[in-house]
């Protein structure tokens, strides 16, 4: 990371003005961050109002904000308790909860006492505030210090932002990095954590991590697009010339929502609905199999039903309806709320980038990527639906439990919506192939 690359992701999430501060050692997720001997920063920093609390010690104002943390991949992780804590006693304001509720926070930077940390905190035109930490040692740091700025905003220093990349620019960047990756031929498989530290991985679905990781996407990132708002997938084939001729394509792995499954748990949905490991491996149970709208599927006998959604006019007809999985008896083995689908589609969904990639497992795992890449773009939620109602989109989970006759089984979860290759094209009104 740069100070340049810097600004350039904070511009790209929507920033309009960036500040930066030198760190002090107590200034920690224990001691709060000082921002400033008064309440000037609240005309820096904007905020969703401003709360009095009164105790038998002292009275504080509160202001929460809608913050989040940069990722390397340019994405914002949210931080829901957020706020800015003004002690009129001193005066003084400071920076507080900015790591609750965030698994993907800098904890490491923001916990401890060190010396020479500089905290950037962009602002963008929807009242955001966006942080990104570095530590003393490293070259961003070090960039900074050598420009001897200013403090110019109270005790921050306020940096130039680039002009905001367009639709264009970010195809271009996108389609520039595919092709780097592309020529660098076969690539040792590998995962990139959310510490930013690359670790091995030799696991089926190492092709999507490995990619991601070439991307500089850590994994389990949030649920945003992954690269300069583009989702990218990655998928199987056997030959770069037919793209289309693929294993199916992951589309998204949400939770149940409701139903048996949320009212109970793992274990117990997968007693009731499940069905022995048909390799015949000892003590484990799966569920598993593909289903489709409105058949029964072989390996469970339950059904995937839309609820609340009008196939013939492409419409939902209940705002409280779901995608459920209904047994034969009528009992309701899982939901997914539409609101929640549509919620998670419309945020990651609306421009996608498909690319096909080889494996290879001697003498270690590694992918190829392929130069015919499908950019897809133009969704809607109700395309969604429809490809699932039609039967282009279906369920086909992966769950096992193993142990089962232990007094602790084990499992994995992995409720997966997939789409084969040759239909990408029901869900986005543009699919173009392009050669990097």
């Amino acid at each position: 990371m740069t100070l340049a690359r810097l600004s350039t992701l904070l511009a790209a999430a929507g920033c309009k003005k960036l500040y930066a501060k030198p760190l002090a050692e107590n200034d920690n997720s224990k001691n709060q961050v000082y921002f400033g001997p008064d309440f000037q920063v609240l005309n820096l920093f904007p905020n969703e109002g401003i709360t009095a609390e009164s105790s038998s010690k002292n009275s504080i104002f509160k202001a929460k904000l809608r913050f989040g943390w940069l990722l390397p991949n340019g994405t914002v992780a949210e931080v829901p308790g957020a706020q800015l804590i003004l002690y009129p006693q001193y005066p003084e304001v400071r920076f507080s909860g900015f790591l609750r509720g965030c698994l993907a926070g800098p904890s490491k930077l923001m916990t401890g006492r060190r010396r020479g940390r500089v905290l950037f905190l962009g602002v963008t035109g929807q009242r955001q505030v966006v942080g990104f930490v570095v530590a003393g040692d490293s070259p961003i740091a070090a960039e900074f210090c050598a420009r001897t700025v200013k403090s110019t905003a109270g005790v921050f220093c306020e940096l130039s932002l680039p002009r905001v990349a367009n639709e264009a620019e970010s195809r271009i960047k996108l389609l520039a990095e595919l092709r780097r990756i592309n020529r660098l031929g076969w690539i040792v498989s590998k995962q990139l954590g959310s510490d930013g530290k690359l670790n091995p991985c030799n696991a089926a679905q190492c092709g999507g991590f490995t990619l991601e990781a070439e991307l500089g996407i850590p994994k389990n990132s949030v649920a945003e697009p992954d690269f300069l708002g583009w989702e990218v997938k990655q998928y199987d084939v056997e030959n770069f010339e037919r793209i289309e001729s693929a294993k199916p394509i992951t589309l998204m792995t949400p939770e149940p929502t409701g139903g048996f499954y949320k009212e109970h748990d793992v274990e117990a949905f997968v007693r009731k609905f499940g069905y022995a490991d048909k390799a015949g491996r000892p003590d484990r149970m799966n569920f598993g199999g593909r289903h489709f709208v409105g058949y029964a599927c072989a390996a469970t006998d339950l059904t995937m039903q839309l609820r609340g959604y009008d196939a013939v006019s492409n419409r939902i007809t209940d705002a409280g309806g779901c995608i459920a999985l209904v047994s034969v008896t009528g009992e309701v083995a899982a939901t997914w709320s539409f609101n929640k689908v549509l919620e998670h589609w419309s945020h990651k969904h609306m421009k996608s980038a498909y690319v096909p990639s080889r494996c290879r497992k001697e003498p270690v795992r590694q992918y190829c990527y392929g130069q015919k890449i499908r950019l897809a773009e133009k969704t809607d939620p109700l395309l969604l639906l429809k490809a699932m109602a039609s039967g282009a989109v279906y369920y086909d989970p992966g769950i096992k439990l193993e142990q089962i006759s232990s007094t602790k089984p084990s499992f994995k979860k992995r409720s997966q919506f997939r789409v084969a290759s040759k239909n990408i094209s029901t869900l986005y009104q543009t699919v173009e192939t392009v050669e990097v």
